[in-house]
């Protein structure tokens, strides 16, 4: 099982970003999946979870109204839309399935919120 977290960078905030996560290994269709953040001296966060059909989605507080998970069980791949950023929204994001996490994280990609 690997994932493969992607379409981080730097953005100002206010301005949006859409990160992707290539799983493998397995077929997502039959995991529920989400995006974790862990932001330097904290730990790792869920910050939003989608259903294996994709029906039910559910958000930390901190993101709601502002980022959107979606995904595409062709694709095996799970997609994290950040509007509205914040500088608080620093962090590394990965993304795991559930339930039945795996301990292979991916290598995340960095998201950094700056003027």
């Amino acid at each position: 099982v690997q994932f493969v977290e992607s379409g981080g960078g730097l953005v100002q905030p206010g301005g949006s970003l859409r990160l992707s996560c290539l799983a493998s290994g397995f077929t997502i269709s039959s995991y529920g999946m989400r995006w974790y953040r862990q932001a330097p001296g904290k730990e790792r966060e869920v910050v939003a979870e989608i259903t294996s059909t994709g029906r039910t989605t559910n958000y930390d507080d901190s993101v709601k109204g502002r980022f959107t998970i979606s995904r595409d069980n062709a694709q095996n791949t799970v997609y994290l839309q950040m509007s509205s950023v914040k500088y608080e929204d620093t962090a590394v994001y990965y993304c795991n399935r559930y339930p039945g996490a795996v301990d292979s994280w991916g290598q995340g990609t960095q998201v950094t919120v700056s003027s």
